[in-house]
């Protein structure tokens, strides 16, 4: 099994890169992210999903070990394919998806193309206690901040009052995960405090 890949960008088309590494070239399906990365750095260091079908051998290329373990946990759910879970991976992110699963919030995943009503409802399912290895390991940061805030946002609740929420939350759990931070902050609002 292929896990990892270093190497020099050979040539890219729509979502794949060819990676040569020691005279070999890979193709390797890669998000939108690792696409435009491709444009400005000449080498590729990728964690890799190594798919082996009866009729092909296909590589996905990731830049960080949580969007593999993304990818890997959304093919784990029935119905899901690796299409559709880079798809998912390329609309919402790692953040995302942890987001959706943390809030039960289905509606995210509808709105990526190729995923139905069903699959959606499926996803939140299979998902729910298994992505905290994701966002746990990981420090709080701006961009966490930001993510829980605009979670906030698009479940209805106006941005001033997403942003006391989170910081309200912060105060009182400095250290807490993304979604720790989300379900304080929903607490809060839920609560009217600011």
């Amino acid at each position: 099994m292929i896990a990892h890949l270093r190497g020099s960008v050979l040539s890219r088309k729509a979502g794949q890169v060819v990676i040569d590494c020691g005279g070999v070239g890979y193709l390797v399906n890669v998000t939108p992210d690792v696409y435009q990365l491709s444009f400005t750095q000449q080498e590729l260091s990728l964690h890799i999903a190594h798919i082996i079908r009866e009729d092909a051998q296909i590589l996905f290329g990731f830049q960080s070990e949580d969007e593999l373990e993304g990818f890997n946990l959304l093919c784990s759910v029935s119905g899901v394919g690796p299409k559709s879970a880079m798809s998912v991976l390329a609309h919402l992110g790692v953040d995302g998806i942890a987001t959706a699963v943390a809030t039960a919030d289905d509606s995210m995943f509808k709105s990526v193309t190729g995923i139905g009503p069903k699959t959606a409802k499926l996803i939140v399912l299979s998902l729910t206690g298994k992505l905290v290895s994701l966002d746990s390991g990981s420090k709080r940061s701006g961009s966490s901040e930001s993510s829980v805030i605009a979670a906030l946002v698009g479940l209805g609740y106006q941005e001033k009052m997403a942003k006391s929420a989170v910081e309200s939350a912060l105060k009182s759990n400095p250290q807490s995960s993304e979604s720790e931070l989300l379900k304080l902050s929903l607490s809060n609002l839920s609560n009217g405090r600011k």
